[in-house]
Formats: structure tokens, C-alpha cells, sequence
């Protein structure tokens, strides 16, 4: 069997691919020989002399420190190199090292590029980032299509997302972006393995967060009630003892809402800040999902009073079971 790319794993799946030149092949054989230098002094020269292929193996090899010392910045470099002359794996894997490490406008480019080829792991971090406007234009419409796309071809974590998004956009939201999607799906169609063990070569995403989220590491602080002001006394008449404040009783319940899934936790951090004035002393559960994080806020009574709150809260958002 024939290969073309080398295979190893980032964030959401390998990027295994099948080999056509026989030099970039012979690199493959040496690599899973466990001979990683000797793959490397075979892609050198042709990643030196504009190869794709080697270019985006040889970024790999920095990337993880096999054959060669550990070099991000040098991995990067190669990345580039590929992905300027339209390499679709490159494309999706310097997008995720540059969107992961927070420099989103220079990933953001990137996996746009390979979205526009039908990158499935690409159109799902893309879309989302123009769903959530993290890093783009907020454009949930555009973002929907692109999501759609990537759960059309398999992608788990994509089927999980567009559910998500099912449940909070409206319906004509959404039928404008399944006739985006299949319109962008007629002029990019997603790109073909081209042999059968290229497709079962790639690792499964990541599995979905659980349904009842673990406890967040820093829970909202609660909003003291404030005593009643100290009645004014008059001269001649005594006055009855002011009434002892009330005592505020913390919100119970086995409920939340879902505000959002974010790339950082600090944009969920900050959204919480932006709408707590409206959510009644309810506190912050920021959900680590892979390489998001989900907000999410409560807890409320009953499944109708968590969605009392969306629709107070003015922001689109959705009721979950908690603990």
C-alpha cells in the first residue's frame, strides 16, 4: 500500500495521507522503522527544493521532536512553506498550532484557507470562531454552513457542535445556512482521500463533553444583599427596632444555561462579567471540552426556569442538566 503524507497526531486527528512520490515514500518506510533521522536527511533536500509534501513531513518532524531536536519555530516555518502553495494539511495544522496558541488572526487565516478547500477539521473551528465572532466578524449564519459541512462528513465533534447550535438559532437562521452550505459544498467539494487506508488512518476526534459537567475550577462570587438603611430617629417618639435584613437564600436547582463555547477561557470569563447583573447571584461553570471552553450558568430549579432565563438574559443561550 502506498502512502504520501506522514502520519501523527494533532488536537482533533492525525493527518495520515497517502504517498505519490517514491523519494517522500522511502522517508514514510524509514519513519515507521522508527529510523527518524534518516527520514528526515530524505525530506530535507526535497522540502529544500519546494517539495509540499516533504515540506509539511519535515514540519511534522520539528514539530514533534523525532530526527531532530524540538523546534516549533521551525516547524511553523515549514508549515508556511506548504501551505502557501495550497497544501490543505498544512493549511488546517499551522491554523490549529496558531489558533491554539492565541494568535487567532494568523490562524483564523489559515483555517479559512483550508475551510474554502473543505477541510472538515478546519470548517469546524472556523465556523464556530464565526459563530462566537472569537477572532472574525460574527457571522452565525456563515458559521452555521461551515459547521454543517464538517458534521456532512463525519466529524463527531462537528455533529455535536451543529446540535448544539440546532438547539439556540432560529429556524430560517438555519435554513439559510444549510443553502450556504450546499452551495460552498457545490463549488468546494470536500477533498477525496485517495486510498482507501488514508481515511482509516486518521484518529477519531476528541470524545464530547459528558452531560453533566465537572466542578469549574472558580465559581462566580455571590453578591451580598445589602442591609436596610439605619432608620431616621425622631426627637419625641421612640422608634421600633429596625427589621433584621433578610437572609438571601442561594439558588438551588439542578439546572443551567449554556451561554457559549469558546476557544479561551478568559472570552467566557468575560461574557459572565458582561451579563451576571442579569442572572440573579447565579455562578459561573467554565466546561473544558477539548480545546473550548463552554460557559455555562446556574443552577435553576427546573428545566422552564432555565429557560425563563435565556430569554431574560438577551443573549442566546440554552438549558442543560447539571449536577
Amino acid at each position: 500500500m502506498r502512502y504520501k503524507y506522514l502520519a501523527a497526531t494533532i488536537w482533533m486527528a492525525s493527518l495520515a495521507m497517502p504517498l505519490s512520490a517514491q523519494s517522500v515514500k522511502a522517508g514514510i518506510e524509514a519513519w515507521q522503522k522508527a529510523d527518524y533521522s534518516a527520514a528526515v536527511a530524505i525530506w530535507r533536500p526535497l522540502a529544500e527544493k519546494g517539495d509540499a509534501d516533504a515540506q509539511f513531513n519535515l514540519g511534522q518532524a520539528y514539530r514533534l521532536g523525532r530526527g531532530v531536536p524540538i523546534n516549533l519555530a521551525a516547524a511553523q516555518s515549514w508549515f508556511e512553506r506548504a501551505a502557501d502553495k495550497g497544501h490543505i494539511d498544512a493549511q488546517t495544522t499551522l491554523g490549529l498550532l496558531l489558533f491554539q496558541n492565541g494568535n487567532h488572526t494568523g490562524g483564523l487565516r489559515w483555517l479559512k484557507a483550508a475551510s474554502d478547500q473543505g477541510e472538515p477539521r478546519a470548517m469546524l473551528v472556523y465556523g464556530t470562531a464565526l459563530y462566537n465572532g472569537d477572532g472574525v466578524p460574527q457571522d452565525p449564519i456563515l458559521g452555521y454552513a461551515f459547521v454543517s459541512r464538517a458534521a456532512a462528513q463525519g466529524l463527531q465533534a462537528a455533529k455535536d457542535t451543529l446540535n448544539q447550535l440546532d438547539q439556540i438559532m432560529p429556524v430560517e437562521d438555519r435554513k439559510k445556512g444549510v443553502a450556504l452550505a450546499l452551495s460552498k459544498a457545490k463549488a468546494s467539494p470536500a477533498p477525496a482521500s485517495k486510498s482507501p487506508a488514508a481515511k482509516a488512518a486518521k484518529a477519531a476526534p476528541p470524545k464530547p463533553a459528558p452531560t453533566k459537567p465537572a466542578q469549574p475550577a472558580v465559581a462566580a462570587p455571590k453578591p451580598q444583599p445589602k442591609p436596610p438603611a439605619q432608620p431616621v430617629v425622631a426627637a419625641t417618639k421612640p422608634q421600633p427596632k429596625p427589621p433584621a435584613p433578610a437572609v438571601a437564600v442561594p439558588p438551588t436547582g439542578s439546572w443551567r444555561i449554556q451561554l457559549g463555547a469558546f476557544s479561551q477561557r478568559s472570552s467566557a470569563e468575560a461574557l459572565f462579567r458582561k451579563l451576571s447583573g442579569k442572572l440573579s447571584g447565579r455562578q459561573a461553570y467554565y466546561i473544558p471540552a477539548g480545546a473550548i471552553t463552554r460557559l455555562q450558568v446556574g443552577p435553576f430549579e427546573s428545566k422552564a426556569a432555565a429557560a425563563a432565563a435565556c430569554r431574560a438574559v438577551g443573549q442566546a443561550c440554552f438549558p442543560v442538566a447539571g449536577k
